[in-house]
């Protein structure tokens, strides 16, 4: 199995009865995701997309064995749902939605940890791209063509270099294991370190590829982690170098407010801990075929 999800396991699409929910379903059951229905409240009994609709999460869970989750849920109801998905047993949730407020976000991180780790569903975003295992699932919004299936494990919090990255390698005929969007928001569900840790334990990951930002302390608390317990290649792109400090870039999260925040901080720490970093997002993909290479 990949690290995240695979061609078997089963999904369900929270808000399915949108516009750009049903486009992104149609999306990922073209890709062959095993989407198997969607949660609306007050829609229980109808379909969308050829797939049953249902009031809760829990009734969903019950009826279809769904184990995964993804969120197109407006942001003052999507931590609500988010924690529903928790509630009913779902053991892996994306969140596409952009907007969530911060507090709600720490509401939802506290309220997972109620659970302990081997029930504690693993929830990445919000404001991410999704998750894509090539060949096998797509759980997002992430153009499935630009992916080919490989041994290079992607984790970022841009989608969009998330996306330059695939693209590139495929330029080279180089293929992605699993391709991870965390998301730009500043509290998210997993960091760079929580992937980096699957992509480690995974055989069919070879090389890692991490796409950061400025603003926050994930990419320095990377560093550390590839230091002391990655043993793979790293390479790391990190976006912003001529961002200047206090500016909002983007993304909530993309803010430098202390040191190591910057870009330029972030590329010496990391190049610190062993990781090649690439110099301009053109070069992500040759970088990559170069460590590869070397490897």
């Amino acid at each position: 199995m990949s690290i995240l999800l695979d061609s078997s396991t089963r999904v369900i699409v929270q808000g399915i009865t949108g516009k750009m929910a049903q486009f992104h379903t149609r999306d990922m059951l073209d890709y062959g995701t095993n989407v198997v229905g969607g949660v609306v409240p007050g829609k229980g009994g109808e379909t969308a997309c050829g797939l049953p609709v249902f009031d809760t999460v829990e009734e969903a869970v019950e009826a279809t064995g769904a184990e995964a989750s993804l969120v197109f849920v407006p942001p003052p109801f999507a931590a609500d749902s988010i924690m529903e998905a928790a509630d009913a047993g779902i053991q892996y949730c994306v969140c596409i939605t952009d907007g969530i407020p911060a507090q709600d976000m720490i509401r939802v991180k506290r309220y997972m940890y109620r659970y302990p780790k081997e029930r504690r569903m693993v929830l990445t975003g919000p404001n991410c791209a999704g998750t894509i295992s090539p060949g096998k699932a797509l759980l997002g919004i992430m153009p499935g063509h630009i992916y080919l299936k490989g041994h290079v494990g992607i984790v970022g919090r841009s989608g969009t270099l998330g996306y330059e990255a695939a693209s590139q390698l495929k330029e080279l005929g180089i293929g992605v294991s699993t391709s991870v969007g965390i998301g730009g928001d500043p509290i998210n569900g997993s960091s760079f370190r929580d992937i980096l840790e699957r992509f480690e334990a995974d055989p069919e990951t070879h090389v890692i590829a991490m796409i950061g930002e400025i603003g926050g302390p994930q990419e320095a608390e990377a560093a550390e982690y590839i230091r002391d317990h990655v043993t793979k290649p790293v390479v790391a792109y990190v976006a912003g170098l001529t961002a200047p400090k206090g500016r909002t870039m983007g993304h909530a999260g993309a803010i430098i407010s202390a040191f190591g925040e910057s870009a330029s901080e972030k590329v010496e720490i990391l190049s610190a801990a062993g990781v090649t970093v690439a110099e301009n997002p053109a070069v992500i993909g040759a970088t990559i075929a170069d460590v590869m290479e070397a490897a």
